[in-house]
């Protein structure tokens, strides 16, 4: 279970590009807030590098061989679907795979990712949301990577 909680968080930041616009582009947290992953630009597609890892998230992440989690891109290649949704690459550093996602945008603030295994066999999916950004995540004291 952890496991497939570390693909949605990787999923998360996904949501933030439906049409690929800037005011899609932002920061998304999870059910949990124990990640939170930035989005935006990269070239012609969108990607997503975690910017606060809560302590346990950074021990999961420590046990599966990553220094740290914060700074990790866990979302490549998210380009915009036909309906206005968003498929592309995520990594799941638990796992150390990468793997197909997709993130289904409710509104502007929320969206919901979704990871499938064993060729969509078992899948889940989690419910992520916009904060505001980096100025109200700082005024909630979270450390972001340099």
């Amino acid at each position: 279970m952890r496991k497939l909680i570390a693909v949605f968080a990787a999923l998360a930041a996904l949501a933030s590009v439906s049409s690929v616009q800037a005011a899609d582009l932002g920061i998304w947290t999870g059910p949990k807030d124990n990640v939170r992953v930035a989005i935006k630009s990269c070239g012609t597609s969108t990607c997503g590098t975690v910017v606060y890892a809560s302590p346990k998230a950074e021990a999961d992440a420590r046990k599966s061989g990553l220094t740290t989690l914060v700074g990790q891109q866990l979302l490549r290649d998210f380009e915009p679907t036909r309906n206005g949704n968003m498929r592309g690459k995520v990594f799941v550093p638990t796992l150390k795979v990468t793997l197909v996602g997709t993130a289904e945008f409710i509104d502007g603030r929320t969206m919901k990712a979704k990871g499938c295994v064993l060729g969509g066999l078992i899948c889940k999916s989690q419910v992520w949301r916009r904060i505001d950004g980096v100025q109200q995540a700082r005024a909630e004291n979270v450390n972001y990577a340099p």
